[in-house]
């Protein structure tokens, strides 16, 4: 490969955002080249999303294991409980990344995409130096796309060491289970990791400086929530500021402040899970004349930024940090390259969190409705009602289906769910709200039964006054 080389696109990581971009850019004839210093998927891929779903599995595959052993259930029994291998579920958990990392690379290069394993430097907005193992590369682009992505937000007074002090990726490589952990942060990452900490037997304590767990989604969903963390002997302190940590060789001092004094909690290990920034040092950002909003960089609804020929996508550009986002915005900024009349604008970004009972938010909760003027109507569908989730022992999470409507015409403002596997409910979500759906289109609408789903066409029914399987509200 020569030393200098020129394009049509240059897209600047691989993560969900990016190599969604080069792909589509690649099949729409565009000369594109890809550049990527870690392994092709980013941190969703690679240290993110997927790996850490895998060892949710596995954590609540062991705790039915080990439940089964303390007492038959289904006609089912154990012998002996289950024992647990961590570098074994790492190996397994790293078999999965590396096959879908391959994948990726895969699929671009069927998209006739290059891909240049290396760190990108850029001396103006449209050239960069690349160095790689053969030596640096200069490229040339006619439009540059950033997706250069997010890390952990690092607190000064409690930075990572790999040992005592984790950050989540730390935790998704750990080859012996801590038998205690406290994590400083119950936002998504924090409480899907702890719970399944849990669930292998690790003893947790969340520390949250905010009023409440899980910050992003409303008491009402997420009540299930805390009622599960309770049965499985998590402490929860919220209104706690974590303020330093004292290491010896086997433990970690986690002091934390509170209304009512200081105080400390002695574990195993720190994991600090307080947010995420966007990357926007070491790649020569400062040269290439670019706004920011705020700590992002700012774009349009067409994911352009300020330089002619620049967009940008995904975490770097702002909230939600969420790969599904990153994933729609680089296919549109790759099809408007191709000359298509796109915009990002989508009527919702759907949330999931997957802690046990998992959850969605799609839209207005009915609090967010009537703050923003909406007569609403309610309609709310329990799974302990549900056929399919009690055959499969997923009704004693007090989960539900929750539909907000606006009263005058039946359009559906918000979907919101709590329960086990919920997030395989979310799409039909999203799909209602960006096709403006009313409560008859889901109502309507024929459900397979028996499955999980039926409770959002049920829910739409309570919305309207006529449930099937729950009594009906008194008028």
């Amino acid at each position: 490969m020569t030393n200098e080389l020129t394009c049509d696109v240059l897209v600047v990581g691989g993560g969900p955002g990016g190599y969604p971009a080069a792909i589509r850019a690649g099949q729409h004839g565009l000369k594109t080249i890809l550049v990527e210093a870690d392994r092709l998927g980013g941190t969703c891929l690679i240290r993110g999303c997927l790996p850490s779903k895998a060892v949710i599995h596995a954590a609540e595959t062991f705790e039915q294991a080990s439940r089964l052993a303390k007492t038959p259930k289904m006609g089912i029994s154990l012998s002996a409980a289950p024992h647990l291998s961590m570098p074994d579920l790492r190996n397994w958990k790293e078999g999965i990344v590396d096959k879908l990392s391959g994948g990726v690379g895969g699929l671009l290069k069927a998209a006739g995409v290059t891909t240049i394993k290396g760190w990108a430097t850029f001396s103006n907005a449209k050239t960069c130096t690349v160095e790689t193992e053969d030596g640096p590369k200069t490229i040339r682009a006619e439009n540059v796309v950033l997706a250069t992505g997010s890390t952990e937000t690092e607190l000064p007074h409690l930075k990572y060491d790999g040992d005592k002090i984790l950050s989540s990726r730390h935790v998704l490589d750990l080859d012996e289970l801590p038998s205690s952990v406290a994590i400083v942060g119950a936002g998504y990452i924090g409480m899907e990791l702890g719970i399944a900490l849990s669930k292998l037997g690790s003893k947790v304590t969340f520390i949250e400086a905010g009023p409440k767990v899980l910050p992003g989604f409303d008491r009402e969903l997420i009540k299930p929530v805390t009622d599960a963390l309770k049965a499985h002997g998590i402490q929860v302190l919220t209104n706690a500021k974590a303020s330093g940590v004292d290491v010896t060789e086997d433990s970690a001092v986690l002091s934390y402040d509170t209304e009512n004094g200081s105080d400390q909690i002695s574990v195993e290990k720190v994991i600090v899970t307080v947010g995420r920034k966007p990357v926007l040092e070491g790649w020569g950002f400062e040269s290439m004349g670019i706004d920011l909003d705020g700590k992002f960089i700012k774009i349009d609804n067409q994911c352009r930024t300020s330089m002619s020929g620049v967009y940008a996508i995904g975490d770097v550009t702002g909230e939600p940090m969420l790969a599904h986002r990153a994933t729609a915005q680089g296919e549109c900024v790759a099809d408007i390259l191709a000359g298509q009349k796109r915009v990002f604008d989508p009527t919702v970004i759907p949330a999931v969190c997957f802690t046990d009972p998992e959850l969605v938010s799609v839209g207005l909760t009915p609090d967010e409705a009537e703050a923003a003027g909406e007569n609403i109507i309610v309609g709310r569908f329990p799974f302990a009602a549900s056929g399919r989730a009690l055959s499969m022992n997923a009704a004693d999470t007090k989960g539900f289906v929750r539909i907000t409507t606006r009263k005058s015409d039946h359009v559906i403002l918000g979907v919101h769910a709590v329960g086990a596997h919920v997030s395989e409910l979310s799409s039909e979500f999203v799909l209602a709200m960006e096709m403006g759906a009313v409560l008859e289109d889901l109502s309507h609408t024929i459900h397979v039964h028996p499955t999980l789903s039926e409770a959002t066409a049920e829910a739409a029914m309570m919305a309207l006054g006529h449930p099937i399987h729950i009594a009906a509200p008194k008028r």
